[in-house]
């Protein structure tokens, strides 16, 4: 490999890379090829379900070569999907939007975990399930324990 020239991070829909913004621009001026990132893109994505933003960290060599690495979508995204809401409230302490019960929690943060090995090291599943509960406190979102309501 040459010398490394760039890193750049972009968020690109799983499965619709394409020479168009924000993939073209962001390779295009650093003179990579915007097809085989495409290809490779698509491929490497094809598993998760279609328009699910990606995370995607990009290296670019000087003799206009990269690799990237793909990313699972943040953790935000999962939870805003799992509430069904667009986007969060925009004063949290007074406004609720949505609710989750603690197994969305849960389910979310063992799937964050599986794509994301260095949680594993850093976070127990009840540790990174609490940091979940504060984002979804910092968005409006209610957490709640069906077994507290019966």
């Amino acid at each position: 490999m040459s010398k490394l020239a760039s890193r750049f991070r972009l968020v690109v829909p799983a499965g619709k890379a394409t020479p168009q913004p924000p993939v073209g621009s962001a390779l295009g001026q650093r003179g990579l090829n915007l097809m085989n990132f495409c290809k490779a893109f698509n491929d490497q994505t094809a598993q998760f379900i279609q328009g699910t933003p990606m995370r995607v960290y990009v290296s670019a060599y000087a003799d206009r070569t990269f690799t990237f690495t793909v990313s699972p979508p943040s953790s935000t995204y999962f939870l805003l999907r799992a509430a069904g809401l667009e986007k969060g409230s925009s004063s949290p302490g007074q406004q609720q939007v949505g609710k989750l019960s603690v197994k969305h929690i849960y389910e979310i943060a063992k799937m964050k975990r599986q794509y994301e090995p260095y949680l594993e090291q850093k976070f127990t599943l009840e540790q990174f399930s609490h940091c979940l509960v504060g984002s979804c406190k910092s968005m409006g979102i209610t957490v709640f324990n069906p077994r507290d309501d019966k």
